[in-house]
């Protein structure tokens, strides 16, 4: 799943946890990356991390808004729901910060080992009385198959479970020849989004 597609379902606990952030292709804030390989190994793991903070500038507490600030200057008001137990503990000035990671594992999977194609998800909030707060992961597997191989140009097709199919290029450390048609490419995508309302 990709950040756009995640970031359109975290947008309702980030309204919740009266957090700001942006539903276009890329999230607002700092951003950083990190790609690990093994050489010669097929696969890699690759973690984007976006960092948003933003600043209570208004809050309406009979009709429960608040209003925020990035550090962009954007004003955004959110109407937070009665989920928002801890809407009082919020004050002007606090500073709403919004971390999203999202994880990306490649690998080819051992012949017998089992399948772990699905989706799992948590999400847990802070207690009653601390200023609000909320952590949410969801991993999503989904298992391809090696349709063909090219060694002259280092590239592999994968079968995917929808029946559609995908040529990528492989990377030259990689030798091909020692892969076979019919491996399974296991590719596993973890979101997870930190919300957090502090004193500056």
């Amino acid at each position: 799943m990709n950040i756009t597609h995640q970031l359109k379902l975290i947008t309702i606990a980030l309204m919740s946890a009266l957090a700001v952030t942006s539903c276009c292709s890329e999230p607002k804030g700092e951003h950083s990356q990190l790609t690990t390989i093994q050489p010669g190994v097929p696969g890699a793991v690759t973690v984007d991390t976006y960092t948003q903070t933003a600043t209570v500038t208004g809050i309406d507490k009979a009709a429960r808004k608040v209003t925020l600030v990035d550090q962009d200057g954007a004003k955004t008001t959110f109407t937070a729901g009665p989920e928002v137990a801890n809407f009082a503990q919020i004050e002007v000035g606090d500073q709403v910060k919004v971390v999203l990671a999202e994880q990306l594992v490649v690998f080819v999977r051992k012949p017998g080992e089992p399948s772990g194609d699905g989706a799992a998800a948590v999400v847990a909030v802070t207690p009653l009385g601390e200023k609000p707060g909320v952590l949410m992961a969801n991993t999503e597997e989904v298992t391809a198959k090696v349709k063909s191989i090219d060694v002259k140009r280092q590239k592999a097709t994968l079968l995917f479970p929808d029946g559609s199919s995908k040529t990528y290029k492989v990377r030259k450390d990689v030798d091909l020849t020692k892969q076979t048609v019919g491996a399974e490419v296991v590719i596993r995508t973890t979101a997870a989004v930190a919300i957090s309302v502090e004193k500056p």
